[in-house]
């Protein structure tokens, strides 16, 4: 004969008070510290610490340190259908009555209590927002974290890869990166830059006859390299070879310039390229462009404007 006491009847006791009911209800609404559970029920510090113990011990509350502050939360995912059952009726039979709305309506208070602190700080930091967040997590932190938009089941190829800039911003976030320069000196740097990376396959080799099998990229990336390039028209349909019909190309280069002194300074072959002259090598290679957007030029930047122009690859039904 099994004489095991059922496990509802061991909990019925925790919900047989009623402010631990209430407590319950608002966890189950809200987070919530000790002092606002004290504004919210009013009642003393030690009751509701009373409380909240035995609802912790009981399985019913959750907590967790944040700073000098101790958040608690009702542990409702981690309950077992009858729990949950038996929480649902018990909840059930405390919404309608009087103490529950006013529970409610000091919650509602507290919450907003909450975000009139967040607004006052914006409200007297937005003029130095930027900068406060700046020293807090540096400048660029946001864009850092746009590259987790990809797919992470893309093979991305960063072409004319130089130092690796692109390769390690990507990489974190797909599945393979093959990443291509002809100038073995910017590989040797850019493997040193990359050593503990294991997603990236840097090849040595002509943009004009990429290393790269056909169609076998989701998306390509050419980062300041079709200035430097004599025939972009003929790279750009490589780039179209080696990527999947719907795979993405992002162009960025410079705007139209008049820095002369770049082609004999730094090899550059093109003084820029417009949108016009942009779109006609894309179309002309097999892309369809998609946008073409300036960029904004950084405060220290002495270099002419840059775009960014994004492309689709055409499928065979669009060639």
């Amino acid at each position: 004969m099994n004489t095991r006491e059922p496990a509802l009847l061991r909990h019925l006791p925790t919900l047989a008070d009623a402010t631990r009911c209430r407590i319950l209800r608002l966890l189950s609404r809200q987070e919530l510290t000790v002092t606002e559970l004290c504004s919210v029920l009013q009642l003393p510090q030690s009751t509701v610490s009373r409380h909240l113990k035995t609802l912790q011990d009981d399985a019913w509350v959750d907590s967790r340190r944040e700073g000098t502050s101790r958040f608690y939360t009702m542990s409702l995912p981690h309950l077992d259908t009858e729990l949950r059952e038996l929480w649902s009726l018990v909840a059930s039979s405390f919404t309608e009555t009087g103490v529950a709305a006013q529970d409610d309506a000091r919650l509602d208070e507290t919450l907003a209590g909450r975000r009139s602190r967040s607004q006052a700080y914006f409200a007297s930091a937005a003029g130095q927002w930027n900068h406060i967040r700046g020293e807090l997590f540096g400048t660029a932190f946001h864009l850092s974290a746009l590259p987790a938009l990809l797919d992470p089941r893309w093979v991305v190829g960063d072409l004319g890869c130089g130092t690796g800039q692109v390769t390690a911003a990507v990489a974190p976030f797909v599945q393979r990166v093959i990443a291509v320069d002809r100038s073995v000196e910017m590989l040797t740097v850019a493997r040193e830059n990359m050593v503990a990376t294991h997603n990236v396959e840097f090849r040595q080799g002509e943009l004009e006859s990429l290393p790269i099998a056909g169609a076998s990229l989701d998306a390509a990336v050419l980062v300041l390299v079709l200035h430097f390039l004599a025939e972009p028209a003929g790279v750009l349909k490589e780039v179209a070879r080696v990527v999947k019909p719907d795979g993405r190309l992002l162009v960025v280069d410079m705007a139209p310039h008049d820095h002369e002194e770049y082609q004999h300074q730094m090899g550059h072959v093109w003084l820029g390229f417009s949108r016009e002259h942009m779109e006609r090598l894309l179309v002309t290679a097999g892309f369809t462009p998609q946008r073409h957007c300036p960029m904004p030029a950084a405060v220290d930047a002495r270099g002419p404007n840059l775009f960014a122009a994004s492309a689709r690859r055409a499928t065979q039904e669009e060639a």
